[in-house]
């Protein structure tokens, strides 16, 4: 019998955070100590399966069988050594060549063949859109997606439905959150257990001090939404996973008036980079506030009339998401450990200034920083994707006229 799951050279708690039907089985083996939560974290992180089973004086290769057999009933047997992994999705710009990079060498040293169409999320989801709009089976996806924002993940229409037929499953592991997210309760574990969360991708201002005209440089969502911003705040429109968080967020504080404010206070529609080129001074009259990706930030430090703030009120959050086919486990589970690995992390949280959910990583964030996150049980209970809809019409019809 093969065992494509796990290495016993993995520590107990490795292989039990990643298949955590195999706790029951353990205790009834000997190992206890599993059953208390704290115990399992403490001493199965210590130690591997393989030292565990000689201290226990149990057959190594006996017990592997009977858990390879109870992964089995879960994940199905018959193995397909060959079997071709495909993965698609959106990889936000600043990370995706460092990652691409990182990915063909992990791939290059798999047994299974791997087809990768992983595009810039510059790009949009209307090419991946349109295959679920159009009815595919379970069996034609992917084996493993990756995108990030609410529209193509959430959207009953769409990707929602498939996991409403139980058709992924969150194999990661990842079952604490770091603290930049666990200090506030910002709770990004799917309580369902079937969206992966990686990292986020926060909005927040970048003021021109020279366009302020003696008001006070805005510090929360509330700021500029105010009377005090109304047609000079640049939003990142064409960023639809990002504008799209921002406007559910706002609407779940605020209501459809917050949308309409949002409209209120845009002068236009510009990508941060462009913004940062022209150094904001192309001509007068530039917006005062731009929401952005923290990652624009750093290239616009170098300019001492702006501002960079993190919003007091928390920064809106865009999720980066993986979904995982449970059928194609156990031969896509190296992807799913690459893609949620410490390596894979520090990608996001360094190259690209996504924080990343895992509590080993330094996401080298402000002290003290918050996020405004939805939560999953407005997430579920709302369909994102026609609620976006509407919201989109509501800000277009409330954009100021000149």
């Amino acid at each position: 019998m093969e065992n494509r799951y796990f290495s016993p050279e993995e520590t107990i708690l490795t292989i039990t955070d990643r298949y955590p039907e195999l706790i029951p089985f353990l205790v009834s083996k000997g190992f206890t100590p599993l059953q208390d939560e704290k115990k399992r974290k403490m001493m199965g992180g210590m130690i591997s399966l393989k030292n565990a089973v000689r201290m226990k004086g149990l057959n190594l290769d006996g017990l592997v069988k009977e858990m390879v057999a109870e992964l089995d009933k879960s994940y199905g047997a018959g193995s397909e050594a060959n079997k071709e992994i495909r993965v698609e999705g959106l990889v936000p710009c600043p990370v995706r060549i460092p990652l691409q990079e990182e990915l063909d060498s992990f791939i290059s040293r798999m047994d299974n063949p791997v087809i990768l169409n992983l595009k810039a999320a510059s790009q949009g989801v209307d090419w991946l859109e349109e295959r679920f709009a159009e009815g595919a089976e379970g069996e034609e996806l992917a084996d493993i997606f990756i995108s990030a924002g609410f529209d193509l993940f959430f959207d009953w229409r769409l990707m929602e439905r498939y996991r409403r037929q139980g058709l992924f499953k969150d194999n990661t592991g990842i079952k604490s959150l770091n603290r930049v997210f666990a200090e506030q309760g910002i709770d990004l574990l799917d309580p369902e257990g079937d969206y992966s969360i990686l990292a986020v991708v926060p909005a927040v201002f970048l003021v021109n001090k020279d366009e302020l005209d003696g008001r006070s440089i805005p510090q929360s969502w509330e700021d500029i939404l105010s009377d005090d911003f109304i047609g000079d705040v640049s939003l990142p429109v064409s960023d639809f996973d990002l504008f799209n968080a921002i406007l559910l967020n706002l609407y779940k504080k605020y209501g459809e008036e917050g949308i309409e404010r949002l409209g209120r206070s845009m002068l236009k529609a510009q990508h941060p980079a462009q913004m940062i080129k022209e150094g904001g001074r192309k001509k007068s009259g530039e917006a005062a506030v731009t929401v952005m990706p923290y990652f624009f930030t750093r290239m616009a430090r170098r300019f001492p009339h702006f501002e960079f703030v993190w919003p007091a009120d928390g920064a809106i959050i865009s999720p980066i998401f993986m979904l995982a086919k449970k059928d194609s486990f156990p031969e896509i589970q190296p992807l799913v450990d690459f893609f949620a690995s410490r390596e894979t992390g520090e990608i996001f949280a360094h190259q690209g200034l996504f924080p990343s959910v895992r509590p080993d990583i330094d996401n080298r964030l402000p002290e003290g920083v918050k996020f405004m996150w939805p939560g999953w049980e407005f997430l579920r209970k709302e369909d994102p994707g026609k609620l976006l809809e509407k919201l989109i019409d509501k800000f277009n019809n409330s954009i100021r006229e000149e």
